[in-house]
């Protein structure tokens, strides 16, 4: 049985968030918001805990976690770098939904780095998971708490689905705010490197980072040759029901003519061009925001349906839906460009 602890996600209960803290520091697992996604929380400096998450999610042993920090003093427990170099980042977006990856302690397991001497480090916006590492007074190594491959909870119940039973605690806070994971950034390599897109778009990135490198795996164009970065190598964020994805749209009748039955997940405004199909909306292309917090819980619902495969819409590669492209092209069992 894993215990569920609700909380308000603005003004969360001191004493509710100490029993997952407990958790924490006995070496257990918990389920927590974040302002992105629900994460798997574990304390980053305990092995056993740490292969827990691994064990709980089926995640492949050389895929990075996340460490979430709540101050800059716990940075300093993680990392063998220059913290100089990445201090306009900090300033701009700690806390926030970007991670930052630097040369690791050598007292970070390297389980939780997957084995590299690099450690990814973010600081969370959401008064829950601030709490909880507060209280746990430990950095939180936590992947997204999903089995591994799956779309990416942004609620409890998601988390439920998934993991219920095999997690010690998850923490309902309701709806994340941003519904996609954090922006993930190398500055271990000299020149600041985008591993994973994400609520921090590319163009907010380059206006504090100028020199910002987008690798062509990122645009769909090749892979990256090992996961240096969570999210990079592996299928990620899929349902169970096949997608494909069309991203030229001169292809898209040809699609529609072989999949008859398929519904079609696009934003509001593209509709009306699917006459007499079944639409899932995704949001409003005109508030591009809602389309990247909806993504998740879309693809989620595509299980529901009674139908073979279903058909995703390609969308403008740019600012948010940038980020929200590169989860459905890893989503997609086929990309027709």
């Amino acid at each position: 049985m894993s215990m569920i602890l609700k909380v308000d996600p603005i003004n969360p209960t001191t004493e509710v968030i100490k029993r997952a803290a407990e958790v924490i520091k006995r070496g257990g697992t918990v389920a927590f918001p974040t302002e992105t996604v629900y994460g798997l929380g574990a304390n980053c400096f305990d092995k056993s805990a740490v292969l827990r998450i691994f064990e709980i999610k089926r995640r492949p042993p050389d895929n990075p976690l996340i460490v979430h920090v709540s101050s800059l003093s716990q940075l300093d427990l993680l990392i063998d770098d220059d913290v100089e170099k990445a201090r306009t980042i900090i300033e701009k977006f700690w806390p926030g939904p970007v991670t930052l990856i630097f040369k690791k302690k050598v007292e970070v397991p390297k389980e939780v780095t997957g084995g590299l001497e690099t450690v990814a480090v973010r600081m969370p916006s959401h008064p829950v998971a601030k709490m909880l590492i507060d209280l746990s007074g430990v950095p939180i190594a936590a992947p997204s708490a999903n089995l591994s491959g799956r779309p990416s909870p942004t609620n409890a119940q998601h988390v439920i689905e998934d993991l219920y039973g095999m997690v010690d605690v998850i923490i309902d806070a309701g709806e994340t705010p941003l519904g996609l994971e954090s922006t993930v950034i190398d500055l271990s390599r000299g020149k600041p490197t985008l591993l994973r897109p994400g609520p921090a778009t590319v163009e907010e990135i380059q206006r504090v980072v100028p020199d910002l490198y987008v690798p062509e795996f990122l645009l769909g164009k090749g892979q990256a040759e090992r996961p240096l970065a969570p999210g990079m190598m592996y299928r990620h964020y899929a349902p169970n029901k096949p997608i494909i994805l069309v991203v030229d749209d001169s292809k898209m009748d040809s699609v529609l003519m072989r999949y008859p039955d398929a519904p079609i997940v696009c934003p509001e405004e593209m509709a009306q061009h699917f006459y007499g199909r079944r639409i899932i909306n995704m949001g409003k292309l005109s508030e591009p925001y809602t389309i990247a917090q909806n993504l998740f819980r879309v693809l989620r619902s595509l299980d529901t349906l009674v139908a073979d495969v279903a058909i995703v819409v390609g969308l403008p590669e740019r600012g948010i839906l940038f980020s929200v492209m590169n989860r459905l092209r890893k989503a997609a069992s086929q990309v027709i460009e």
